[in-house]
């Protein structure tokens, strides 16, 4: 079993960074896939971006450009760099792991983008 742990969500102004973290409690580099998705109030969970253990990358057309999506294996962290910020990026992040068949969620921490 993985527990996954986010930080580092909160309330920006529209055009500023965060930066999400999410801690795994094994090693990250036994698990396939990393990832982050969000859902806003009233709609559907969305993939945001997505790292294999050999680092490739993917992220939604919406964020692509703006986020980036890295990992520490030394620190079991997966982070989401966000910049230029839009009030329609306001949602609950949550961290995923993808490993054998199973899949391992965070409790997700809050984005907050408004004026």
């Amino acid at each position: 079993q993985v527990q996954l742990v986010e930080s580092g969500g909160g309330l920006v102004q529209p055009g500023g960074s965060l930066r999400l973290s999410c801690a795994a409690s094994t090693s990250i580099d036994s698990i396939t896939i990393m990832g982050w998705y969000r859902q806003a109030p009233g709609k559907q969970r969305e993939l945001v971006a997505t790292i294999v253990s050999g680092g490739t990358t993917n992220y939604a057309d919406s964020v692509k450009g703006r986020f980036t999506i890295s990992r520490d294996s030394a620190k079991n962290t997966v982070y989401l760099q966000m910049n230029s910020l839009k009030p329609e990026d306001t949602a609950v992040y949550s961290c995923s792991a993808h490993k054998g068949i199973f899949t391992y969620w965070g409790q997700g921490t809050q984005v907050t983008v408004s004026s």
